[in-house]
């Protein structure tokens, strides 16, 4: 498309995130919430929807729904009713889904996200628990749909934006935000290709400064972060090229095809749906009482922004390093704990973004699996900064015992393999003037000019010393001792 005309429009985007809860049972029937059992195995007759069954409000669900809230400076919501809301779908037991209507949750509140170096506030509209619906399945040759129910009723939090993302960019930082936000407080999974947490976008187009929002188009079906901005992208240039070319853009629901990146319609909204609200006569309200709302407040665990701010004001680490250590709740969990037993939060840093996230790497290993306590690697910490040991010697050499040998601390492997470093400025004096006198070419040729041979007495140096030499005191004598004036 051509950039002169995208340029004169404006993309509205606002996502609806349903966020599967990790609650052990369903959200009003004591069946398991298992992802992976086999079909039709995880119900019961509440889940099903039988006559005479009463549903009965998980807990859990209620408290994980306050928490994202509480995350998002969302107003907690102290009286919640549910209600029915009516429509079919044949992978939907009862005809009808419990939701919350008129009293959600937590409404309004905002996700903060960083875009292009700058902070965006993405203000919310809602965010309500409900009941997800079963699963409809497509088998390859097969005209017949089969249906497993063992999703229905699993526990929801849908969390709504309001329509104020204004690109593809914009939505991609949000969803990784609130995805972060979920496993951070341990509510989610997060993983969208198991389908545990959905995406839907509403993309609309209108001219540049305009006050008035186009007719919006909503796209389902999204798999990943990145598919729901490629989504937008192909989104918002079909409904350019459709105004452009003077036709006009339907409400509608879209599908996106992650082989082709393309949208395709699903079904024409003419208006709104009817879904025929209205409260569920089986249950009695849910009160949040200031007693319980206060428990949640004292054990809300830490938040990636909040993890994200301490790194940078406290410990002094770079954006880049801060955004990397809070990517994931346990790797920021762990380096905190880590700056707990060293000052040295630069290279406590650099050591969890090197040596430690290699071993992991290369192992295909969680944090949680890692060998060593931050007390452990802290040590090995404080044994560089005391200039014991090189860095190299520690990487290493000392690091990977350390990994095996865990009983054992940095110090007590660095003297048994008497990798300690050598600081003795005679015993340094008297291994440098036999390197000398060992090159005397390159000796006249360094005091002739030629100072990049430094390196090369530092590597015949460290030779001698297998590399136990304080690197910088042995510089300095290596530099004074070639800076003399040979002795006739």
């Amino acid at each position: 498309m051509n950039e002169s005309i995208k340029a004169k429009y404006e993309a509205v985007i606002g996502l609806e995130v349903h966020a599967q809860l990790l609650t052990k049972s369903k959200v009003f029937a004591s069946d398991p919430a298992e992802y992976g059992s086999l079909p039709n195995t995880n119900i019961s007759v509440i889940t099903l929807g039988h006559p005479g069954t009463l549903p009965k409000p998980n807990k859990k669900a209620i408290e994980f729904g306050i928490r994202m809230g509480l995350a998002c400076d969302s107003h907690i919501t102290r009286y919640n009713v549910f209600a029915r809301k009516n429509y079919f779908y044949p992978d939907l037991p009862k005809g009808y889904q419990l939701t919350q209507d008129k009293t959600p949750i937590c409404q309004g509140g905002q996700v903060i996200i960083k875009i292009n170096g700058e902070e965006k506030a993405i203000p919310l509209t809602r965010i309500h628990v409900e009941e997800d619906a079963g699963k409809s399945i497509h088998m390859a040759g097969e005209s017949d749909t089969l249906v497993d129910f063992n999703r229905a009723g699993v526990a929801l939090i849908e969390i709504v934006s309001e329509p104020a993302l204004r690109s593809s960019e914009e939505a991609y930082a949000y969803l990784t935000e609130v995805r972060k936000i979920v496993r951070y407080l341990g509510i989610c999974d997060g993983n969208m290709e198991e389908g545990s947490m959905r995406c839907d976008a509403n993309v609309s187009v209108m001219l540049r400064g305009s006050k008035v929002f186009g007719t919006r188009a909503e796209v389902k079906n999204m798999n990943s972060i990145r598919n729901v901005q490629r989504a937008i992208d192909y989104e918002i240039e079909r409904q350019i090229e459709l105004i452009e070319s003077g036709g006009t853009v339907f409400q509608e629901t879209r599908t996106f095809d992650a082989a082709t990146g393309r949208t395709f319609g699903m079904r024409t909204k003419e208006t709104m749906n009817d879904y025929r609200y209205f409260p569920e006569p089986d249950l009695n309200p849910i009160v949040v009482s200031e007693e319980w709302l206060a428990q949640i407040k004292a054990s809300q665990p830490h938040l990636p922004r909040e993890l994200y701010l301490k790194f940078i004001n406290e410990f002094g680490l770079t954006e880049y390093d801060a955004t990397v250590l809070t990517d994931g709740k346990a790797v920021a969990l762990y380096f905190e704990d880590l700056c707990a037993h060293t000052a040295n939060y630069k290279a406590a840093a650099n050591w969890m973004m090197g040596p430690v996230k290699s071993y992991l790497n290369e192992r295909n290993l969680h944090i949680r699996d890692f060998p060593l306590t931050p007390q452990k690697l802290a040590g090995l910490i404080t044994l560089i900064d005391s200039k014991k040991v090189s860095y190299t010697i520690a990487c290493q050499t000392i690091f990977p015992i350390l990994t095996e040998q865990h009983d054992k601390t940095a110090l007590q492997i660095a003297e048994e393999r008497h990798l300690m470093q050598e600081s003795d400025t005679d015993s340094l004096q008297t291994l440098i003037d036999e390197v000398l006198a060992g090159n005397p070419q390159k000796v006249r040729e360094y005091r002739n000019g030629k100072k990049g041979l430094l390196g090369m007495f530092m590597g015949e140096l460290m030779k001698k010393t297998k590399g136990k030499a304080d690197p910088k005191l042995a510089s300095d004598l290596l530099a004074k001792s070639l800076e003399k004036e040979p002795v006739i």
